[in-house]
């Protein structure tokens, strides 16, 4: 038995195709509508599971082809995140099948399939997406590497990214001099489709590492939001995720973490760091204007069209390059616009980990960063 799956997003077909080849049906997935259309000619599926908010056309819209075709009666299976009652009226009086809401878990569907078409002889072996949920938006996170040979937590990645799918992360090599990279590409095999490596042969600092990996997802078209997050996880991915749930379902632009202690959550800082850290928030709130409580947490978010914004410039602070994103916004949207664009999101975990490469003597050079921040800017600001 065959089936066609029509879904913008690959990071979504890709772990489907990959469940129902496990339960033995023939498939074949494309990302864009007007070309599933020509393979629905052609192929003559005995399944059509598709999206209602594509691009080139809509899910509706191939729905209605199918119906006035010599084979109105396939069966259909919508898959989205659409949940306005129009459309789902809609679809149905069409004679759509079934309709799914993202997310959901490919074992659901799985079910769903066999009831509406019955099952394949052809039953394989369990693949690794099998426990997968499907989500509704595609991630790219980028993740700065220096010397993480020791550090980089391989398994929790793939782990993660077997799990959900619409993730896809982008690790940048920042001219590692130990087997960072070695790692890096044994991390990646056989999940080429949902891990990149960015590699830059010399070390430029964290903040180019970021920035350039956040410039080069924005290529993707299939990614909805980019992130970043550091390698050693100090804020692990469920909490990231939280972070993109928010900016999901907001009109936000930016969603950056907040390591902030309260009750029901697991934060912990070195006890000098937290008393520095003070100091220099209180100096990043008096330049920004804007009442954060943690801009250098290394987790956030963005809107895709917020990215060339933020990173399209070379920083002019190593370490500080957060306090630049937000200056950056401001100064483009203006301060009260900014603000209505920007949340913190305080975290449920953030552990400080061993090895961190920032000492003490590098947190009282940040206090200087900041001065360069505050001239910079404010020139830019008054030639706008």
């Amino acid at each position: 038995m065959k089936i066609l799956a029509i879904d913008d997003q690959k990071l979504v077909l890709i772990p489907l195709k990959s469940k129902l080849l496990e339960m033995g049906y023939e498939v074949i997935i494309e990302s864009d509508g007007i070309r599933g259309i020509d393979i629905y000619d052609k192929m003559q599926p005995d399944l059509v599971i598709v999206d209602i908010n594509m691009p080139s056309i809509s899910g509706i819209d191939i729905v209605k082809y199918i119906k006035a075709s010599k084979r109105p009666n396939t069966p259909i299976m919508i898959l989205s995140g659409n949940t306005d009652d129009k459309i789902l009226s809609m679809v149905f009086e069409l004679g759509v099948n079934e309709y799914m809401k993202k997310p959901l878990g490919l074992t659901e569907v799985g079910l769903r399939v066999k009831k509406l078409i019955g099952t394949s002889k052809n039953i394989l072996i369990e693949t690794k997406f099998s426990n997968t949920i499907i989500q509704q938006r595609c991630v790219g996170v980028v993740i700065p590497c220096f010397n993480e040979e020791k550090r980089l937590f391989s398994k929790e990645f793939i782990n993660y990214i077997d799990k959900n799918s619409g993730y896809h992360l982008c690790f940048v090599n920042d001219g590692s001099t130990d087997k960072t990279l070695e790692v890096l590409n044994n991390l990646r095999q056989g999940r080429e489709d949902f891990i990149t490596i960015y590699n830059c042969k010399k070390n430029g600092g964290k903040a180019e590492a970021v920035r350039q990996g956040m410039l080069y997802m924005t290529k993707r078209e299939d990614l909805d939001y980019i992130g970043f997050l550091d390698a050693d996880l100090s804020t692990d991915l469920s909490d990231f995720d939280d972070l993109v749930s928010t900016i999901e379902n907001s009109n936000y632009k930016i969603v950056s973490g907040a390591r902030i202690s309260r009750m029901g959550a697991n934060i912990t800082k070195e006890s000098a760091r937290k008393i520095i850290s003070l100091t220099i928030n209180y100096i990043i709130r008096k330049i920004l204007k804007m009442d954060f409580k943690d801009t250098q947490c290394g987790a956030k978010i963005f809107h895709k069209d917020a990215v060339n914004i933020s990173f399209d410039e070379e920083f002019i602070t190593q370490w500080i390059f957060d306090v630049e994103i937000f200056r950056r916004i401001t100064i483009h949207y203006g301060l009260e616009k900014a603000k209505k664009m920007v949340c913190e999101q305080p975290l449920k975990r953030w552990i400080h980990a061993d090895g961190s490469k920032l000492s003490m003597k590098d947190s009282f050079k940040i206090i200087g960063q900041l001065s360069q921040i505050a001239w910079h800017y404010r020139a830019i600001q008054l030639k706008a």
